[in-house]
């Protein structure tokens, strides 16, 4: 089945969007410098959009990939929420400020450290209007909500897993795909705040948030504007719309149709916004980053898909941390793919520099849009680290080293999610010793094949690099509470998130 681009009149958007006053977005006179929006999807998976040729048509995501530069070897900088939207925002891999793990209720009382510099407080001080919309899993309590970090507006949850309905629950015709994370903790809608008050919000909580996030756009100001809209979707619980559901009718398995439809939910939301800006004459000028927080889970059957990669969220292979990675900006940036390893850490060096903002010295990433201008010219390898306890990750142009525990068990992957083991379980290297196990990327992009046996010399030269970048990192804040043991591509591990 496929599904052409959201589609609303634009007569329709037009009008609505006067009816409130707000339809002015575009005239701004004197600044500039482009509009930012980050776009972050939840627990999206490599193969899931079909531009990568993943089986859920996603036109608007493609659409936005033929706009600008689909990167192929994307990453994010843990293969989980928190700590990965912790690295995205800082433009610091969260090892470096001990954010290491998901906080898994400790939210109330720990975010990233307040002398973390994210990319609203950077772009605030530099006349940019900053908002986020939708998910922000960061911290509750006093100095790191949205609010305190740098963001001028805030329509969303502060919490990790929600109900996408509000209580009582589905209506008549929407759908719920029962999975064991649903069944342990977010059955239940948690509050949806405007700033720091508690709001009624009907409906789907994807759409809402679309809702919300076209409004920002489409306003009056005199200056440029920062959205970081933050999807819950397509994260657990799996629950659709009727509307949704009703395109995946041939779809069987309730699992496989309710997230399709949430993918389709989402993907027409970037739709909307991306006509909202073009309906204000802003669309040129905005550079729109996409990308997913981590790989999609192994615990929802199947439902997703990060092919061709090994893996998924909470695993130190591809399947966890390479991602959908989307960047456009019609005014400046070519259209094309890249196969150069880029990392969510790249987006507030980006950012600050197309702002005209300084980026701070500690920043460990790349501006990509003047990376993309060298027009393919040679470049120097780059190195990518990961730290995930005592498992960790290096990746360059061609080699990935994946240094992981073993385990003599393997759990039921239906059993892990809500079982969180108590605090202060340090996280260390097993009794049985690890694996080590190296991948040629470029013949080997699915990590089937352990090559470490044949480079020796490979394997080495990467545990110095990457001991070299963990002696900056320090121990982390607080204990890992999801530590469990899997079996991946015949191999008992155990893994730390």
């Amino acid at each position: 089945m496929f599904m052409r681009p959201f589609a609303t009149s634009l007569a329709a958007i037009v009008g609505a969007l006067a009816l409130e006053g707000s339809l002015t977005g575009g005239a701004r006179a004197g600044d500039t410098r482009p509009n930012v929006v980050v776009i972050l999807a939840d627990d999206l998976g490599y193969g899931d959009i079909s531009a990568q040729g993943g089986r859920i048509p996603t036109p608007n995501l493609d659409a936005l990939a033929r706009s600008g530069v689909r990167f192929t070897s994307g990453y994010v900088t843990a293969a989980v929420c928190a700590p990965s939207r912790a690295g995205l925002l800082t433009g610091r891999a969260q090892t470096r400020f001990g954010f290491e793990f998901n906080p898994v209720g400790r939210d109330e009382r720990v975010g990233p450290p307040t002398t973390e510099v994210m990319i609203p407080a950077l772009l605030r001080d530099n006349r940019y209007d900053t908002g986020i919309v939708g998910k922000w899993h960061l911290g509750k309590s006093p100095g790191y909500h949205p609010l305190d970090r740098g963001f001028g507006s805030f329509y969303g949850v502060l919490d990790g897993g929600t109900s996408y309905f509000p209580d009582p629950g589905p209506g008549p015709g929407d759908e719920v795909a029962v999975t064991a994370d649903l069944k342990s903790f977010n059955r239940v809608r948690m509050p949806v705040y405007r700033g720091r008050e508690v709001v009624e919000a009907p409906g789907h909580l994807t759409e809402g948030f679309t809702d919300e996030a076209v409004e920002f756009v489409s306003r009056k100001r005199e200056v440029p504007f920062f959205l970081y809209l933050a999807y819950t979707a397509p994260h657990t619980p799996l629950m659709a719309a009727k509307t949704y559901l009703d395109r995946f009718r041939n779809i069987e398995d309730t699992h496989h149709r309710v997230y399709a439809a949430m993918v389709s939910s989402l993907d027409d939301g970037v739709g909307r916004l991306l006509q909202a800006l073009d309906a204000t004459g802003q669309r040129d000028n905005t550079l729109v980053v996409f990308l997913s927080d981590n790989g999609c889970p192994f615990y929802i059957r199947g439902a997703c898909s990060n092919a061709p990669l090994s893996g998924h969220k909470a695993l130190p292979w591809d399947g966890g941390i390479r991602v959908p990675f989307i960047m456009s900006w019609p005014a400046k940036l070519r259209p094309g793919v890249s196969d150069r390893p880029v990392s969510s850490l790249d987006i507030l060096p980006t950012i600050a520099a197309v702002a005209g903002a300084q980026t701070p010295k500690a920043a460990e990433g790349l501006d990509l849009v003047r990376l993309m201008g060298s027009g393919g010219r040679a470049r120097a390898e780059r190195t990518l680290f990961w730290r995930m306890g005592p498992n960790h990750v290096v990746r360059t142009d061609r080699w990935s080293l994946v240094v992981v525990n073993k385990s003599e068990t393997a759990e039921d992957p239906e059993s892990l999610v809500g079982r969180p083991v108590p605090d202060g379980v340090p996280a260390t290297v097993s009794p049985l010793g690890q694996y080590t196990l190296l991948y040629d990327i470029r013949v080997d992009p699915g990590q089937t094949v352990d090559v470490a046996a044949r480079h020796p010399e490979v394997v080495s030269d990467l545990k110095r690099r990457f001991a070299a970048w963990d002696a900056s990192n320090i121990a982390p804040m607080y204990t890992s509470r999801r530590q469990f043991s899997i079996e991946v591509n015949g191999r008992k591990v155990q893994l730390f998130n």
